[in-house]
């Protein structure tokens, strides 16, 4: 049976006014929040941006969302979890202050922000799942903790999973650092040599210092790489890539079953929104604003995280003409996640689109 998907387009055209009326319009008739009960307590999952990137879903949207849930009488806050690379979000108290630069604040969302401080063993759960890749999933409480979850993602390409959706916004964003590690573990990156200039752009990024330069190049020691892949992205000559041959794909695997620790504890208690808007090449995670790759498309609901995540991709693609990821990422066969997350039951590949 194929799972619903709920779609109200957007244009660049609409001001933040017309897409927060289609927002709440979506979130109404697509009757997504129908699992929030009174008294629940929300955890509301997104990203707060980078410094320096305004790619996020914005805090005026965000509000539309909470609005709804205090009507049903219940409570929620805004959460998401500390990041491996070096930035402004590797530790909870930076985090949270740039939250708040960001506009996400009780006054603009009616709803508080908690960063959880994972160094702290207390909020870490170990979750038993005897995957092929993760046995025991280090998640970060909170999101165990609540009575309900609602993922806000917004879509985008990404340099190591092509893309994330709704499934890396769990998957990836609700493990803790150390659990973010085991995701990246198998991947060492390494510097192609003939595009290097020495510019020290990944040394910088590094936040574990093992990049230095060698023989005019730069080198990453594969025995102290933590595999957060900070370098490639910093890289401006595409000199830095990964293996894939030799694991490098894992990535998506792993981060699906991390999503499985973490849905499966919430079952019929989640929901799930995609935004297909400010789509860049990649995450909210750079420090800088990526150039837009496609249109403002609309913004999607589902109670399934690969129909949404699927419909998402199709939507963005139809929009730009091709294959938009793969060209920009054509060593990352995004489709992994959704095929991997569709065969240990997350949802479906196939899905009825119903717009609005």
């Amino acid at each position: 049976m194929k799972s619903k998907v709920y779609f109200i387009s957007v244009s660049n055209a609409d001001t933040t006014q017309d897409i927060r009326q289609k927002f709440r319009r979506l979130l109404q008739e697509s009757r997504l929040l129908d699992f929030i009960n009174k008294d629940d307590n929300v955890a509301v999952k997104l990203h707060f941006g980078e410094e320096g990137n305004t790619g996020y879903v914005k805090p005026e949207f965000v509000r539309v969302a909470c609005e709804i849930i205090k009507e049903k009488q219940a409570s929620c806050f805004l959460t998401d979890t500390n990041t491996l690379y070096r930035g402004k979000r590797t530790n909870a108290q930076e985090h949270l202050e740039l939250a708040l630069e960001h506009g996400f604040n009780r006054g603009d969302c009616l709803a508080e922000v908690v960063i959880a401080d994972d160094s702290k063993k207390e909020n870490i759960v170990e979750v038993a799942i005897r995957q092929k890749f993760i046995k025991v999933a280090k998640i970060v409480k909170v999101f165990l903790e609540v009575d309900a979850l609602l993922g806000i993602a917004h879509f985008k390409g990404h340099i190591m999973t092509g893309f994330g959706g709704a499934l890396k916004n769990i998957g990836m964003g609700c493990a803790s650092r150390e659990g973010k590690l085991s995701q990246h573990s198998d991947i060492a990156p390494y510097v192609i040599v003939e595009r290097c200039t020495a510019c020290k752009e990944c040394i910088t990024s590094c936040p574990m210092g093992t990049i230095f330069i060698k023989e005019d190049a730069a080198y990453i020691d594969p025995e102290k790489c933590i595999g957060c892949a900070a370098c490639i992205a910093a890289c401006q000559q595409n000199a830095v890539d990964v293996n894939w041959e030799a694991g490098g794909s894992n990535i998506q695997e792993k981060m699906i079953e991390y999503a499985l620790a973490v849905l499966e504890q919430k079952v019929n208690k989640v929901g799930f929104v995609n935004f297909c808007m400010d789509i860049t090449k990649e995450c909210d995670c750079l420090s800088k604003d990526d150039p837009r790759v496609a249109p403002d498309v609309g913004i999607l609901a589902s109670f399934d995280p690969v129909s949404i995540d699927k419909a998402s991709l199709d939507l963005v693609n139809i929009a730009v003409g091709r294959d938009i990821f793969k060209e920009l990422h054509p060593l990352r066969n995004g489709l992994q996640q959704l095929e991997y997350a569709s065969d240990l039951g997350l949802g479906n590949l196939e899905y009825e689109l119903i717009t609005l």
